[in-house]
């Protein structure tokens, strides 16, 4: 009885606990929109939210300081920055307050993936020069200028695409390690990318193939030309087929809509073969996103029990894989799907397009 009085008070004491600390966390979450600062000295144009909602609500242009680079840093004159399928959950808060700040956002410019030109570097840089043009990955980059540290994601841009196009491509960066890493594709292997007209389906169809692999992509009937335009030896209409009846059996199933159960994606995969857990079926929270994402977990713990093997990963942001997906740009072996442009003044209606579900290929902000 001492014991059973002891586990329950001890459990309702480590409740008060965590509802202390979230109240605590709640209302002191705060950003810089409040505080009180005169106008900006060297004023540049940025994209800001300070409160969570709609984006035609909360994104606003404005005149904010410009950054000035440390030792360490390089300044980007930014040309132009692609949105990522979480992009417009960052905004409308949701499950993502508890990454992005519970009560407001903590970084209040969104956007990361850009591209652009050096416009000074930190006395202590030697790889990059003023005039350089380069791409990668930043916090904050919806805005005309950054600070990027030079020793980490940003690259050389690929000469033979546009900015708009560089911007897109560290997205790749979920297909090339979600397929060489945790699929390991070889040549001659048999892979099926259910998802395949997306922002990462469609550089994952261009990996496996760069891969040497044999590629059935998965799409929608309006998608079915962009899928085959790039490269897919095989295409599948979703709307008329359900691949997981077909007697095609795969090696590597590159999963980025998780809506089908986990029998019925072990049905054809071959012996020993590897679904890829990559995503939960495009941007934003629709009512089957919550539903695909307990479909991924469940997958992956039935898996354990199984020779097929059903594996989730977290992508690692990273130099190295940035130049490669650069060098993959400029041999052509991928060419990113760029299928959408927005101004910067317009953002608020690319976030509204991208929270749709259905975008296909890649969709950029351009910043004159």
């Amino acid at each position: 009885m001492k014991i059973k009085r002891f586990l329950k008070w001890s459990s309702l004491a480590i409740l008060l606990i965590l509802f202390a600390w979230f109240e605590f966390a709640y209302w002191t979450s705060t950003n810089d929109c409040d505080q009180k600062t005169g106008a900006p000295t060297h004023p540049m144009k940025a994209i800001r939210y300070c409160e969570y909602g709609p984006p035609d609500e909360v994104l606003k242009l404005e005149q904010v300081e410009k950054p000035v680079p440390n030792d360490n840093q390089i300044l980007v004159r930014v040309r132009a920055v692609s949105l990522r399928f979480y992009d417009g959950g960052m905004l409308q808060g949701g499950v993502g307050r508890l990454i992005f700040g519970l009560r407001k956002p903590k970084n209040t410019t969104p956007g990361s993936d850009f591209s652009g030109t050096v416009e000074a570097v930190g006395r202590n840089v030697t790889e990059f020069k003023p005039g350089d043009e380069v791409f990668g990955v930043r916090a904050g980059a919806l805005a005309e200028y950054i600070c990027v540290t030079a020793s980490r994601a940003v690259v050389s841009k690929p000469g033979n695409v546009t900015f708009e196009q560089a911007a897109s491509i560290p997205t790749a960066l979920t297909a090339l390690q979600g397929l060489r890493d945790t699929g390991h594709v070889k040549a001659g292997q048999k892979v099926l990318i259910n998802g395949a007209s997306g922002g990462v389906g469609t550089f994952a169809v261009q990996i496996a193939k760069a891969f040497g692999a044999e590629v059935t992509g998965v799409c929608s009937t309006r998608n079915l030309d962009l899928v085959r335009s790039i490269g897919a030896d095989h295409v599948i209409d979703y709307t008329k087929a359900d691949y997981t009846k077909s007697d095609q059996r795969y090696d590597v199933i590159y999963d980025l809509v998780n809506n089908r159960s986990f029998a019925e994606r072990r049905r054809v995969l071959k012996p020993g073969g590897i679904c890829v857990l990559a995503g939960v079926g495009g941007s934003g929270m629709h009512k089957e996103t919550l539903f695909n994402m307990a479909g991924a977990l469940t997958a992956s713990l039935r898996s354990k029990f199984a020779k097929e093997k059903f594996v989730m990963f977290g992508v690692d942001i990273n130099k190295k894989d940035l130049g490669i997906l650069r060098d993959l740009t400029e041999s052509g072996k991928i060419v990113p799907a760029l299928t959408k442009t927005y101004p910067l003044t317009e953002t608020a209606a690319a976030y509204t397009y991208l929270e749709t579900g259905h975008a296909s290929g890649k969709i950029a902000i351009t910043i004159e």
